[in-house]
């Protein structure tokens, strides 16, 4: 028996495994870096929505699920960071002025930011 075989009516090739011929299988997905916010989110869908996190790695879509979702989430908590440090005053003067302060507002608010995120980018998808 041959150990590479293709059909000519679908294009597929085979290999020999054994007795049963296997198709190649190539994966069509592209490989993203995925950040700290994709990582998260893929430890709550592997936690508690498995099918979904098993459907789309049959699907090969796993790994641009996770950089789509980690892109969304990293714009979303910069921009939070910024426009909650406006609302609530926090300038480059308060950080000459007193600079204990404003990181405790600049860790205040990033904290907000992460919570907000987190409800909605990561946890309700």
């Amino acid at each position: 028996m041959k150990k590479y075989i293709t059909d000519e009516k679908t294009g597929i090739s085979y290999t020999l495994v054994g007795d049963v011929y296997l198709p190649n299988l190539i994966s069509t997905e592209t490989h993203y870096e995925i950040g700290v916010w994709g990582m998260r989110y893929y430890d709550y869908i592997k936690e508690h929505r498995s099918s979904f996190c098993t459907s789309l790695m049959v699907q090969c879509k796993l790994n641009s699920h996770l950089h789509e979702v980690d892109v969304r989430a990293k714009e979303m908590y910069v921009n939070l960071v910024k426009q909650l440090a406006e609302q609530q005053g926090i300038t480059e003067q308060l950080k000459a002025d007193n600079q204990m302060l404003w990181v405790r507002k600049m860790n205040n608010i990033a904290n907000q930011a992460r919570e907000i995120v987190y409800n909605e980018v990561i946890y309700t998808r």
